[in-house]
């Protein structure tokens, strides 16, 4: 079956503008979504918008420098990219108890010994 004559949307040329990320599709559909939806594309350079491949037959959009991808599909049903969680802040060192430190200590004292 052609995929053109199923009526599944396929990208045909992508521009990202400073505001927006504009997709024409091969049916003459002109669709565009924020930039802001892509918050990899919203911190990536002019240049790295402009490299770009797409994916399969036009379903989607691939952006090697910043590894993200937009689906036609995500674009036409409002479906933003998630930023991850960040991860919490890395605790704090634990605290070494008195004895674990004479450990380390006896046991450097036997390799001296034992290197006689």
């Amino acid at each position: 079956m052609n995929t053109a004559a199923s009526g599944d949307p396929r990208i045909q040329e992508v521009r990202v503008t400073a505001e927006e990320i504009i997709a024409h599709l091969v049916d003459g559909r002109v669709i565009s979504v924020p930039l802001a939806w892509s918050w990899r594309l919203s911190e990536a350079t002019p240049a790295q918008r402009e490299n770009f491949r797409l994916i399969g037959t036009g379903q989607g959009v691939h952006w090697p420098d910043v590894n993200e991808d937009l689906s036609i599909e995500g674009m036409l049903h409002g479906v933003p990219a998630r930023r991850p969680k960040t991860r919490p802040a890395a605790s704090a060192p634990r605290k070494v108890r008195r004895d674990e430190t004479s450990n380390k200590r006896m046991k450097s004292a036997r390799k001296k010994i034992a290197r006689g």
